[in-house]
């Protein structure tokens, strides 16, 4: 079972914060479930990370064993484009809001989608709208706590 993460998870746990023990297991969890991914713009944003190089960020990935996939396919692309599109018109009707631009969240969900099994985010909300089937995991919460089954051990 391969887990997308976002990039609140990792800006999380290298933070240090009160989640990060609790980021950190369970992102072992689910390393040891299948493994884990991160999309192009989800390493894109980790470069932006205060204080972090491009080799802190590569050595962190490639310590942690989680894979980048820098190429998608057609198939993510035009999901990106349907579920941005629902989401403008949502925010125009609704109080007749302007859309913010937050295309890099459109663009990890559908990766995730398409790459993963599941997606690991700090920020839930953003995405059980958008994404409402996607296997969205709280990192802060046990998995079994949460009824997502643990196959490693």
């Amino acid at each position: 079972m391969r887990t997308a993460i976002d990039t609140n998870v990792l800006s999380a746990l290298w933070s240090k914060g009160p989640l990060a023990s609790d980021i950190a297991r369970n992102l072992g969890n689910a390393k040891a479930d299948g493994g884990l991914v991160v999309s192009a713009p989800v390493y894109v944003e980790l470069l932006a990370y205060p204080k972090a190089t491009e080799s802190f960020v590569n050595d962190f990935l490639a310590d942690t064993g989680i894979a980048v996939d820098f190429e998608s396919q057609q198939p993510v692309w035009v999901e990106v484009g349907r579920r941005f599109a629902r989401y403008a018109k949502r925010r125009r009707q609704s109080a007749h809001q302007v859309p913010k631009r937050l295309l890099a969240d459109f663009i990890i969900g559908s990766h995730a989608l398409a790459h993963a099994d599941r997606f690991m985010t700090l920020d839930p909300k953003r995405y059980e709208r958008d994404f409402p089937e996607a296997y969205i995991i709280y990192p802060h919460l046990s998995l079994a706590k949460i009824g997502i089954p643990h196959f490693g051990t």
